[in-house]
């Protein structure tokens, strides 16, 4: 009984040590976009829910991809280094989003 209380504690301290990673990891990357807008635009557009991450994560994977690539690294390999940055995103996801053009919407 006790070795389980102690390896529920040992659990615990392991999720906040975690936790604490990942809100510095957050922090480290708080404007993934800053080369297209200001912190505090990014901030301000953030804290009102109008960033679409999804979008932005595409971005990042994109900008990504262009740089590997710049290094002479060869297009399966760049995805495949993707995809351990991305380990839940499926080869073939990848692929589309770095060959795919995003969607430019219609202005009327």
């Amino acid at each position: 009984m006790k070795d389980q209380i102690q390896d529920i504690k040992k659990i615990k301290n392991k999720i906040k040590e975690d936790a604490m990673e990942n809100s510095e990891y957050l922090k480290y990357i708080s404007n993934p976009l800053s080369d297209l807008i200001s912190d505090d635009i990014w901030e301000l557009l953030n804290s009102r829910g109008l960033i679409n991450e999804r979008s932005v994560r595409d971005y990042i994977i994109r900008r990504r991809f262009k740089n590997l690539r710049a290094q002479k690294v060869r297009t399966g390999d760049a995805i495949d280094a993707l995809r351990e940055e991305y380990p839940y995103l499926q080869f073939d996801t990848i692929r589309k989003i770095v060959h795919n053009p995003p969607k430019q919407l219609s202005s009327s």
